[in-house]
């Protein structure tokens, strides 16, 4: 502990130099002439490191400001690895390449939950775990049976999920690693059961109930599709291409859905409340709807012949290219090339999706046009998902259903690993507060409207005030 209080953090003389190659950042502050050592970590500093940097006893100290955390790690993990740069995507250290290949969704569900890949005994137990408790209590249909004909069922499946903590109350019991490790076989398990009860509703069909003969995609099949057939079986190349479409969507490190299930969780409610939450973060269209607007982009282009006035549009700002670029991934996509391989093999069952050929059509003129290619705009996942989920005769409203079934895995891992780490705390992000100053109230009687309206804040000197437990920790600005 220095003397400034900041444990591991030192406060230099100006004149003082580090060694090269020392694991630390030097930060000066031209205000006062400080110079400060912060020790890097993997990579990092920490934040709160920041908080020595000040002008004087009163200041709050520097704080690191960083809207959507685009250079911000707010944990650490073990789960999934990603190189944007490269175009790599790791559960656990296993190349997604080979998951989608060799495994099966199952299978990759239990690494991501227990950290290693199963012996055949390990699989059976986990396989049998899941399958018997696909089943819903009765009184969910009846919940489900409330919603209108017409309900969305991405609001369907998150009502659901959060009503699911009211029937199993154990649930809270978060620290016991038997009750968390039931709850994350049952939010497994019935995620199909209630994405499938979703569709069905809304077409006015029957529920059907699992089939535990079935493997975890044939049974979700069989859960969508069987009428009146005594026994339905998948046919096993569509049960494959799902297979390998729940892989791909299985995780991906800290998104907006899976931050927040970690926020949520970090207040330690029981599992089914963070779920809901993550359910809610995909249901907007910047994170789980992109498939369904990549599909409205090929059909507003229409034909082949359309691509060359649609890029020059695009070029010219007047379009969105969907279904291009990611936050993270600044080269092809791994999950796109998996899925674009798989796109043959399903069209072969279920007939060619015209759109396949604009969209293949519209990847080919993009990465040979340098405009595309400088900025580093790649297909994602998203560019060929929607046309196999229409293929395989899916409405577009159930897409994002679809992604949240896969990855619920992940969000119950990310959350499994955020309960057990020791350094998190309920998740609290301070603010720069830009608003008025203290002001008096004013009777109703003696206000003018907006001429009361104090000028904006925008480019005045922010001071901060200190604080601790109860108090408002926020920068706040000073005329």
């Amino acid at each position: 502990m220095t003397a400034n209080g900041i444990a591991g953090t030192t406060k230099a003389s100006s004149e003082a130099a580090t060694p090269v190659g020392s694991e630390t950042l030097t930060v000066v502050d031209n205000r006062t002439g400080e110079r400060y050592e912060l020790p890097i970590t993997n990579g990092t500093i920490h934040a709160s490191d920041l908080r020595q940097i000040k002008t004087g006893s009163a200041d709050f100290g520097i704080m690191s400001y960083d809207p959507a955390f685009m250079n911000t790690a707010s944990c650490t993990s073990r789960i999934t690895y990603i190189d944007g740069d490269a175009g790599i995507l790791e559960y656990r250290g296993y190349p997604i390449e080979q998951l989608a290949e060799k495994s099966t969704f199952l299978e990759v569900a239990y690494l991501l939950i227990n950290g290693e890949l199963p012996s055949r005994e390990q699989f059976e137990t986990w396989r049998y775990q899941i399958t018997h408790h696909t089943m819903v209590h009765e009184n969910i249909k009846g919940f489900m049976s409330g919603f209108h004909h017409d309900a969305h069922p991405m609001g369907m499946l998150m009502s659901t999920v959060a009503a699911l903590s009211t029937f199993y109350p154990d649930a809270h019991n978060i620290f016991s690693a038997e009750s968390r490790m039931l709850q994350t076989n049952r939010l497994i398990a019935k995620m199909p059961t209630l994405a499938a009860y979703a569709y069905r509703h809304a077409l006015g069909l029957p529920f059907v109930y699992p089939d535990n003969d079935l493997s975890y995609t044939g049974n979700f099949l069989n859960m969508l599709f069987k009428m009146s057939e005594m026994k339905y079986q998948p046919d096993p190349v569509i049960e494959k291409a799902l297979d390998v479409l729940f892989i791909l969507h299985a995780d991906h490190e800290q998104n907006c859905s899976t931050n927040a299930v970690r926020a949520i969780g970090s207040s330690q409610p029981d599992p089914y409340s963070a779920i809901a939450g993550g359910i809610a973060a995909l249901y907007g269209p910047l994170h789980g709807g992109a498939n369904e607007a990549v599909l409205n982009m090929l059909r507003a282009i229409g034909s082949k012949n359309n691509i060359p006035a649609f890029i020059k549009r695009v070029k010219e700002g007047e379009n969105l290219l969907m279904g291009f670029g990611h936050r993270v991934y600044k080269n092809y996509d791994p999950r796109a090339r998996i899925v674009k391989a798989s796109a043959d093999a399903v069209f072969d069952v279920m007939g060619r999706n015209p759109l396949i050929d604009i969209a293949l059509e519209l990847e080919r003129i993009a990465l040979e046009d340098d405009y595309f290619t400088r900025r580093r705009l790649y297909p994602n996942v998203d560019f060929y998902s929607g046309i196999i989920y229409e293929a395989m005769r899916l409405p577009a409203e159930m897409f994002t259903v679809l992604f949240a079934i896969a990855r619920t895995t992940g969000w119950m891992a990310q959350w499994l690993e955020l309960v057990q780490d020791s350094e998190q705390k309920i998740a609290r992000p301070r603010q720069v507060y830009l608003g008025p100053t203290r002001r008096d109230y004013v009777p109703i009687t003696r206000r003018r409207g907006k001429a009361d309206r104090p000028e904006p804040m925008a480019g005045r000197r922010v001071s901060r005030r200190g604080g601790g437990i109860g108090t408002q920790e926020a920068a706040r600005v000073t005329p």
